[in-house]
């Protein structure tokens, strides 16, 4: 469905989206009478009594999900409001002092993660006589997932004070009105509500167990008024037949000065998953807290990074993106989100699974790619995405090209053949279809009527621009180019030597008829760029980036065209953040170009577009994108799931290039080519653990006194085309030494062949350095750079 990013896309593909709804619509649609009544009340009260949503203002969520559980995330909001599971309930707090009524509009909030990474996200209200803390984390116990909400209030001033926390439970989603795709936002109706002086039931399933004994329950039709109201007399049940039952609870706390008090609850849409309340509750919150952190550090750990300041958003950004693919995953499927994109499409998983690798998650790359083989088509036709109700059957020509990489991919890293073969007989249907397909458009018609689209792939709706008239987009081919190259290489790897060499001449015919049809399209519609499809001349970067990675074709490609087309973007890119380009909202999809920036050398503009993106997290310390971001952050949009898993990896892959990416034209390992100078001062960077194709990779980069010293970890393989490093500098690069020896850069780069004997003898004699600045990497081969005079 969704193959690119460009901001020009947004318009058709809400317009596109509107109208694809009905297929997988949401269980239990809202009406949108009932969200304009909210509208109309939220309008008509202070401001902060309802959602922000319903006060025409974009609202901001994350995700809450145990690893593998975003079958049914629950959401939490910027301003502290809890949804439980998809399409569920709202759980919103309130406070209440001597000052009146608080809400989210009342305060000033601030969003952050526990060690500024974890998923375990945070709300902090802050006025200047009281503070609440939400925190959330999610759990399982006897396979079933609960939601855990710490809810700490303080008192700032220098006297006692007695405050109210009140935990509204409304049928107003986090998720917003403007959100439509599968999983409708807005309200979500609340028939039943009751509390037994245990657990509130919604709906007759126990929902709510408050682990510490409140002060009042509430309960109210939505006609009879405001359920945040303090006063409101006590009901322990409520049934409302228009579905817009409400109820609170609230707990009356007394605060001695700068003193504070934690209120925690379990939030289940899971029968029987509170049928027990912890006897020492406060100490097991804690308890499973620290268990669930020390759980996803190690999780999201088993790659570090050690950056400067200026670097550590980066950092955390990457470790956070990755939970993100964890987290929305459902069981083995990856999915790009939990909620509006709660499917699995093999464009999205391919792209996570090389994210996936790299950060040595091999495990759930490989259970994604052996759960989707399965959903292959008996003619060798990969789906375009599965869902419930199994593989859709639609035509998006890119899918066989991924798949097949999603699996080279996976042979790649781990070097087993046993796995390779079993799915090889996939890999040679899904090639066999590949050339089916190329073949229908290999034909004297097409020769003499549209020879641009000779020996492409057929016209197909992959790429979201196109879905309202089939287009012969190049992103399908490059990823069919892919899927060729690929196959050719697992069939030698599967010992099938007659299919590798079958699949390597599909390979050459095709590359040269795609390089053909970009020469052909660019000078018929007098461009000077790759057009995003043969027949239409348009501008599209964004699916252009794949030609680089992970197509491989940059040696391949016209290097003028490839050059014109990113510069006209960098351009583009530079006039937005300026503020001299009109723009009302783009795609983070965007951030593939970071990555293509670096492999075409560019890296002060490879850095300054990230930093660009890095802004337009929202909330920013929360990590993560929407698949929609808005110049104004607070026009109502829809915008897709938050985080967006699929966006996720492509902020992984382009910020891991800043550091190492393997380079196909001469099989070389790249090191620190988008690495800022500025960094490399002091103590400099250090990378331990990222996985490669050669294995693992660590090293250390840093300047300091006399030159600049890079350390690299032995370990790794060293590939045909050795570990090449670029020197960071504008100035021209000084004499080298390579363990002592003179060595010669080529231009500004320097290549590494070999690991010489004198190399491992020197381990020792770094290894007290290494511990005495980090832990990072261990120090074997050592290359001091010289910094060229002023």
């Amino acid at each position: 469905m969704r193959a690119t990013a460009r901001a020009a896309l947004c318009a058709p593909l809400l317009a596109w989206l509107a109208g694809w709804v009905a297929p997988w619509a949401a269980a239990a649609p809202v009406s949108i009478q009932d969200n304009h009544r909210i509208e109309t009340l939220a309008a008509h009260g202070p401001r902060g009594r309802y959602p922000r949503a319903f006060s025409g203002e974009q609202s901001y969520w994350t995700v809450i999900a145990p690893d593998g559980g975003g079958a049914d995330a629950s959401l939490l909001s910027e301003d502290g409001a809890l949804q439980v599971g998809k399409n569920g309930y709202t759980i919103e707090p309130f406070l209440v002092t001597a000052d009146g009524l608080i809400g989210w509009a009342d305060v000033k909030a601030e969003q952050s993660l526990l060690d500024g990474y974890l998923p375990i996200p945070q709300v902090r209200w802050q006025t200047r006589n009281v503070s609440l803390r939400v925190r959330t984390f999610a759990i399982t116990q006897a396979g079933q997932s609960s939601v855990v909400v710490r809810y700490t209030v303080g008192n700032a001033t220098g006297a006692a004070a007695r405050v109210k926390l009140v935990l509204a439970v409304r049928p107003l989603q986090v998720d917003p009105p403007t959100q439509f795709l599968n999983a409708a936002g807005g309200v979500h109706p609340i028939h039943d509500l009751a509390w037994d002086g245990r657990v509130v039931s919604v709906d007759g399933v126990p929902g709510i167990r408050p682990l510490r004994s409140g002060s009042a329950f509430i309960a109210l039709r939505l006609d009879a008024g405001s359920i945040v109201d303090p006063d409101k007399t006590r009901v322990r049940s409520v049934h409302d037949p228009s579905g817009l039952a409400s109820c609170a609870l609230r707990f009356d706390l007394e605060l001695a000065p700068a003193a504070e008090q934690t209120v925690d609850i379990l939030a289940s849409r899971a029968p029987g998953a509170l049928a027990a309340r912890p006897r020492d509750a406060p100490d097991w919150v804690e308890r499973e807290q620290q268990a669930v952190a020390s759980r996803w550090r190690q999780e999201l750990g088993r790659v570090s990074l050690a950056l400067p300041p200026a670097g550590q958003p980066i950092a955390d950004t990457l470790r956070s993106a990755l939970a993100q693919i964890l987290v929305s995953r459902d069981g083995p499927r990856l999915q790009p989100g939990t909620h509006s994109y709660a499917r699995s499409w093999i464009r999205d998983g391919a792209m996570m699974v090389a994210a996936l690798l790299r950060l040595d998650h091999g495990r759930e790359a490989a259970d994604f790619v052996r759960w989707y083989a399965r959903q292959q088509f008996p003619n060798g036709k990969v789906p375009c995405c599965v869902d419930a109700r199994g593989p859709d059957p639609t035509p998006e020509n890119d899918s066989n090209g991924e798949f097949i990489f999603a699996v080279a991919e996976l042979y790649r890293y781990a070097g087993d053949r046993d796995p390779l073969r079993s799915l090889w007989p996939r890999v040679q249907a899904a090639a066999g279809y590949l050339e089916v397909l190329r073949q229908s458009e290999r034909t004297d018609v097409v020769r003499a009527g549209h020879p641009e689209r000779y020996g492409l792939l057929p016209a197909s709706i992959s790429h979201e621009g196109y879905s309202s008239q089939p287009m012969h987009s190049y992103w399908d081919d490059l990823w069919a180019l892919r899927g060729y190259k690929d196959a050719a290489f697992l069939a030698e790897a599967a010992g099938d030597p007659a299919a590798a060499a079958k699949l390597g001449r599909q390979r050459d015919e095709f590359r040269n008829d795609l390089i053909e049809s970009i020469r052909l399209s660019t000078r018929q519609h007098q461009i000077d760029f790759i057009p995003g499809a043969a027949e239409l001349g348009d501008f599209d970067p964004t699916s252009t980036t794949i030609a680089l990675e992970p197509s491989g074709e940059l040696a391949n490609l016209p290097r003028a065209l490839i050059n014109s087309t990113f510069e006209r973007y960098w351009r583009e890119a530079e006039q937005r953040r300026l503020g001299e380009r009109a723009w009302d909202d783009y795609t983070p999809y965007e951030l593939r170009s970071v990555g293509a920036f670096v492999r075409l050398g560019w890296r002060e503009r490879a850095m300054q577009l990230l930093n660009f993106f890095m802004a337009d997290r929202r909330p920013a310390h929360w990590n993560q994108w929407a698949e929609v971001v808005g110049h104004d952050p607070r026009k109502p949009r829809f915008v897709g799931d938050m985080p967006h898993a699929w966006i996720a990896s492509d902020f992984i892959r382009s910020a891991l290039d800043l550091f190492a990416y393997e380079r196909e034209s001469d099989q070389a390992i790249v090191l620190a080519a988008g690495v800022p100078a500025s960094w490399l001062d002091g103590d400099g960077i250090a990378i331990r653990g990222l996985r490669t194709t050669e294995g693992a990779l660590s090293y250390r980069l840093a300047c300091a006194g006399a030159g600049c010293r890079l350390t690299i970890d032995p370990s790794i393989r060293i590939p045909p085309g050795g570990l090449v490093f670029e020197w960071p500098a504008p100035d021209a690069p000084p004499p080298v030494q390579v363990n002592g020896r003179p060595a010669a850069w080529q231009g500004r780069t320097l290549v590494i062949h070999a690991f010489e004997p004198q190399a491992r003898a020197e381990r020792q004699s770094h290894a007290a350095v290494a511990a005495s600045k980090s832990a990072a990497t261990a120090l074997a081969k050592v290359i001091p750079l010289h910094p060229p005079a002023d």
